[in-house]
């Protein structure tokens, strides 16, 4: 039998704004609906932010937040991640509010603070379509990401309390350390899951060399049992996805991420992506797993478990 790879889509984010892609879904039902077009092109996990119907801000809301991902679980099976990553400045209580209200098997775990810039976009946007959109980007330039030990601790403990299951955002290589820490300490539950998250300004470089050694480290420090998958941003998606599966990994693509198919292409949905993603694994021997087949790599609780 092949080996089975989990495909996660990344629908919408955070990073990109509505005026640089039309395809970017931002309204409820596009969110739903990339969402469940990524799990019929073979995705087996959909990572969910939520944003501002009308202008298409990332937001906290919570009740937009229910209303995405109980549409998901009407229409399809697939694991749905909440972030607790959210939109930029939220608090850590914002942060954490949809793993305590909505119980997902499975919430983003950010492990450690980083610079996370995404001022040069601001640039290449000559027309924006929102008025919100150029200084939402320039803020960043003054931007921490913070992820204290106190606030890591407070995610982990709270995702065990609810049977959650944190995949770590791993975008340096000594945020690794911190993970290592917490285990250690007996908080971080095994399987231990990492997504490693190359290519953003402030984070590590999108190259094989680093993802090669990152990969090392994660195992030498968490054990080589560890699930990891990789993710990058813009045009570093697919070769940087590509090697993490050739080297045993899995892989996450969607628009969160990279808005196009190939250079000059943008892509009209998650779901070309996934399918893309899907034709290199096969092609490299492998199988996307369904989602079931991830709950049980991952030791999910099961869509049943979850208050949404």
């Amino acid at each position: 039998m092949s080996k089975k790879v989990i495909i996660t889509a990344a629908i919408t984010g955070g990073i990109h704004t509505p005026s640089m892609s039309p395809y970017l879904p931002v309204t409820i039902e596009e969110i739903i609906e990339d969402a469940v077009k990524a799990y019929e092109a073979g995705a087996a996990v959909v990572h969910i932010h939520a944003r501002v119907p009308e202008t298409g801000k990332p937001t906290p809301d919570l009740d937009i937040m229910h209303k995405i991902v109980s549409g998901i679980k009407q229409r399809c099976n697939v694991v749905v991640c909440i972030t607790t990553g959210g939109a930029l400045g939220m608090t850590l209580e914002e942060r954490i509010a949809p793993v305590t209200k909505f119980q997902p098997e499975l919430a983003s775990c950010n492990a450690g603070s980083i610079n996370f810039v995404l001022a040069p976009a601001a640039e290449k946007l000559t027309n924006p379509k929102f008025d919100w959109e150029i200084p939402y980007l320039e803020f960043t330039r003054d931007f921490v990401f913070t992820n204290t030990y106190k606030g890591m601790e407070y995610y982990i403990n709270t995702m065990n309390e609810y049977g959650t299951r944190p995949e770590f955002e791993v975008y340096d290589v000594g945020m690794i350390n911190n993970v290592a820490y917490f285990l250690q300490k007996g908080i971080v539950k095994k399987p231990i899951y990492i997504q490693f998250v190359m290519g953003i300004l402030g984070g590590i470089p999108a190259t094989v060399e680093n993802l090669a050694f990152m990969v090392k480290t994660a195992k030498e420090l968490l054990g080589n049992d560890i699930n990891w998958s990789c993710c990058a941003a813009g045009r570093f998606q697919f070769p940087l996805t590509a090697t993490a599966l050739a080297m045993g990994g899995n892989a996450r693509v969607g628009l969160e991420d990279n808005l196009y198919l190939r250079p000059g292409v943008l892509a009209k949905s998650s779901a070309e992506q996934v399918t893309q993603i899907i034709e290199i694994a096969e092609r490299l021997g492998f199988s996307a797993a369904t989602p079931d087949e991830a709950r049980k790599i991952l030791g999910l609780k099961g869509m049943d478990k979850v208050a949404f």
